[in-house]
């Protein structure tokens, strides 16, 4: 039947579950464990646990299951495995599938902790990882080898909004029989193609735009049923990073605004990018919605939206984007992104602080560059913060 329902209606009834009392909002099981009726039921169940039936808060919960059901449908995924943050989600799709000997070709440009389970974790024990620029096939080209076992990039990279052609490298990947999987934080699941489009796995932070409030750390793997409940399942149930039930009923919650914060947040990013276009204050405006973006045209045709992020290189270098960020009265500096709140983030001094300037300068990190997700806040009122921030540039 949800084959059938449009997305809003997805995102507030599918996966749904009532028990016996008939509650209208999802219920909370706050258990971490579940009782038997009898010693051979209990067997039976670890033996093979049936769709509805459950075991231990770490390997699934009614609550939990809800909300992978509804990403899921959401998603166009076949299954889906909450996990206890985004980052959880990322190491979780990577190192449940590789082993010592593997090859590996990623985006360079990622986000700082990204990077870290890339260059620091997975090569620590025996995993191979190649880095390209993601916008260039030829280096995916000539990296892929006939051995890689995966690739991975963010759709739209953070913090620097490159758009990697999914289709184009996902046959690339294919070709060798290796795994696709995308992290999809800034495409969003509204604008999401990225199953479609020839990607694997996807992976989520759903702290970000699903949440969109500011109150939980969550994440989620999505893909087929063979590799969510072969692969996925059993790395994460034993390592222990599963989305806690409280966290996935606030999540559930969160999903059913998702369509239309996210929408509105898309259309006030593009209308400040188009409002700061030529700002002498500015660098440069990076916004894949607009036209002046290098991949505006693989934007719409993929993701159809430039997403709810506009990066600015501000002039002046550090001290000019302090400025800007000290100057800002609605804008709040944090770390986040995709809140129903603006944010607005220095990327060299907080995310990727712990890069080399040579890497940052690698994947167009500059020292004025400030990154600024938009929330719900009135779009003229934003404008308006920005630029008078600007002024004090």
């Amino acid at each position: 039947m949800t084959e059938n329902w449009k997305t809003r209606t997805r995102l507030v009834h599918a996966g749904s579950r009532r028990s016996g009392w008939g509650e209208l909002s999802e219920a909370i099981f706050l258990t971490q464990g579940f009782v038997y009726d009898s010693a051979e039921a209990a067997e039976a169940r670890f033996v093979q646990a049936g769709p509805d039936e459950y075991i231990y808060a770490r390997y699934g919960n009614p609550t939990v299951r809800m909300f992978e059901e509804r990403i899921a449908t959401m998603e166009g995924a076949e299954d889906a495995f909450a996990t206890a943050s985004g980052m959880a989600a990322v190491s979780g799709a990577l190192t449940a599938m590789l082993r010592a000997g593997d090859h590996v070709v990623a985006a360079r440009a990622l986000f700082g902790s990204c990077l870290y389970v890339l260059e620091e974790v997975l090569t620590r024990y025996g995993v191979e990882v190649s880095f390209v620029d993601g916008t260039d096939l030829a280096q995916w080209r000539a990296a892929i080898r006939p051995d890689t076992k995966a690739v991975f990039f963010e759709t739209v990279a953070n913090p620097t909004l490159e758009v990697i052609d999914i289709p184009a490298v996902a046959r690339l990947a294919h070709d060798v029989g290796a795994t696709v999987v995308v992290d999809n934080v800034f495409a969003t699941p509204v604008f999401s193609r990225a199953l479609e489009l020839g990607a694997d796995v996807v992976v989520y932070s759903s702290t970000k735009h699903i949440d969109g409030q500011g109150r939980t750390l969550g994440g989620v793997i999505l893909g087929s049923c063979e590799f969510i409940r072969k692969t996925v399942e059993p790395y994460m149930k034993h390592t222990g990073g599963a989305m806690s039930p409280f966290t996935a009923w606030v999540q559930l919650k969160g999903l059913e605004t998702l369509d239309l914060r996210v929408r509105a947040q898309a259309a006030s990013a593009l209308a400040l990018a188009e409002a700061l276009q030529g700002h002498p204050k500015l660098e440069r405006v990076v916004y894949p919605g607009h036209p002046s973006h290098p991949q505006h045209a693989l934007a719409m045709r993929d993701i159809g939206s430039g997403g709810t992020v506009v990066a600015l290189d501000i002039a002046g270098g550090q001290a000019g984007a302090f400025r800007f960020l000290n100057g800002l009265e609605i804008v709040l500096i944090s770390n986040n992104l995709g809140d129903a709140k603006s944010i607005v983030t220095h990327p060299a001094t907080t995310t990727h602080q712990r890069l080399s300037d040579e890497h940052k300068a690698s994947m167009g990190i500059t020292p004025g560059l400030v990154r600024l997700s938009l929330g719900i806040e009135d779009t003229d009122d934003l404008i308006d913060d920005v630029t008078q921030a600007l002024n004090a540039v």
